[in-house]
Formats: C-alpha cells, sequence, structure tokens
C-alpha cells in the first residue's frame, strides 16, 4: 500500500462543519491517539462516508496523508452504538467521556490501553443497567493511564497501607491515613462504604460492575469525590458536566 495511505480503527470524539462541505473530525485511534481530520465532502446527502463519522461510533477508517491535516477517503462502521446515540442520558454521559479524554490527551499520543478503555465504556454506555457506574470506572481508569492514579491502598503522602480506619483524602492524590490526616488541614471526608466503593472499581475487571449495587446517595458521593479529583487536574469544570446536569434536572 502506498505509504502515504494509511488505515486505522477509530472513534469519532468530535466534529464540526469545515468549508462548504466537509467535516473537521477529532478522531481517537490505538495507534496514534488523538488526531485531527478531514472527511471531505461528508456532509453533502450523496456522501457515502457521513453514516460511518457520527459522534461517538467506532469505525474502520482509510486516510490519506495530508499537508496540514490527513484526509478520510473510506469509512466503514465496526459499532454504531446506536442505542447509547438514541438515549439523552447516555449519550450525554458520552459527550462527557469524549470531553474529559479530549482534554487529558495532547495530539498524536499513542496510548492503546485508553483506546481500549473507551471502546469498553462506549460499549457499556450502549447496554449497562447503570451507565453513571460506567463513568466512574472510566474516570478511574483514564486517571491511572494519564499518569494521575489516585491513591486508594496506600497513604498518599506516608505510602502505609491504608485500612478501614481511613476517613479523610486530599484531592487529587486520593486517601489519607488517619496520622497524615491530622496534618493535613485541607482534607475532606470520605465515608467507608465510598472509600471500598473505589477500591473495587480501581482494582476489578469491567465485567465485575455489573455486581455493584450502589444507592443514589453513594453514587452521589463517589462522583463528587472523582470530580473533586479531576478539576485541579484540568484547572476547571468541563462544559459537558453542565450538560450533563440539565438532561438529569
Amino acid at each position: 500500500m502506498n505509504e502515504r495511505i494509511y488505515r486505522t480503527e477509530a472513534i469519532v470524539l468530535r466534529r464540526r462543519d469545515f468549508g462548504e462541505a466537509d467535516r473537521l473530525i477529532t478522531l481517537y485511534t490505538p495507534g496514534r491517539g488523538k488526531q485531527r481530520v478531514v472527511a471531505k465532502g461528508a456532509r453533502k446527502t450523496t456522501s457515502r462516508m457521513g453514516g460511518h463519522l457520527e459522534l461517538f461510533t467506532r469505525s474502520q477508517l482509510l486516510l490519506a496523508t495530508g499537508r496540514n491535516l490527513d484526509i478520510i477517503t473510506q469509512a466503514q462502521t465496526i459499532m454504531p452504538y446506536r442505542a447509547l446515540r438514541e438515549d439523552l442520558s447516555r449519550i450525554s454521559y458520552a459527550y462527557y467521556v469524549s470531553d474529559l479524554l479530549d482534554k487529558v490527551t495532547g495530539d498524536e499520543e499513542e496510548n492503546r490501553p485508553l483506546y481500549n478503555l473507551l471502546v469498553q465504556t462506549l460499549a457499556g454506555l450502549d447496554t449497562a443497567a447503570s451507565p453513571s457506574l460506567v463513568v466512574r470506572f472510566y474516570e478511574l481508569r483514564l486517571l491511572g493511564l494519564v499518569g494521575y492514579q489516585p491513591a486508594f491502598f496506600h497513604c498518599t503522602r506516608c505510602q502505609n497501607e491504608l485500612t478501614e480506619q481511613a476517613e479523610q483524602w486530599l484531592p487529587p492524590a486520593g486517601v489519607l491515613c488517619p496520622e497524615c490526616a491530622l496534618q493535613s488541614p485541607g482534607a475532606l471526608p470520605i465515608s467507608l462504604a465510598a472509600f471500598k466503593a473505589l477500591r473495587f472499581l480501581q482494582r476489578q475487571p469491567f465485567a465485575d460492575m455489573t455486581t455493584l449495587r450502589l444507592s443514589e446517595a453513594l453514587q452521589g458521593e463517589i462522583e463528587d469525590i472523582l470530580r473533586r479529583m479531576i478539576r485541579p487536574i484540568l484547572e476547571r469544570d468541563l462544559k459537558s458536566i453542565t450538560f450533563l446536569q440539565a438532561v438529569r434536572r
């Protein structure tokens, strides 16, 4: 194959109109990480590519190397995640998932485990009974894969193994042992139930997550903890959180 032409699997994170009939698309790929590419003529009603480049669709693409941006020349859907895109609540989570990934990754930084996590997460949002738990799992694993693994098994200050006596945590680093919590004026409370659930989500495989049965109050506490962990890393809240909250209301 021409070295200027290459194939890749990809998930569509973002897209916007570009020129008269084209689309500028942000992809996440297994081999090149995040890529910004052009789909020429994708907005035309006669385009064969448009339906294969819907938001959050997993597709097989053929691209040509361009001077500034690579160009999609062929596209074929692998997984449309149709249920996700037809449910307002689930798609609001997907917007948040893609927004977070976009903000914590640079362009063309290969991270195959992160691509696999994204595939797993979108599949979960498409089918799981609790999409919010899917997103909590995603947030935790994402933090680990981009170098911000929060500490839930060893104290974030002294590194001693944590026990169920731990009741405080420090954003964004993780949980503190009782002794270190006394020396950390910015520490925040964490319930034993939230502490156990976060440890479970951080260590157990995705399939085991479906066995969790958490109350709304506990899910709310876990969500708040993870949001407080993510905010100082990004130095702001994401716009997609506002959308997500509006959909819930």
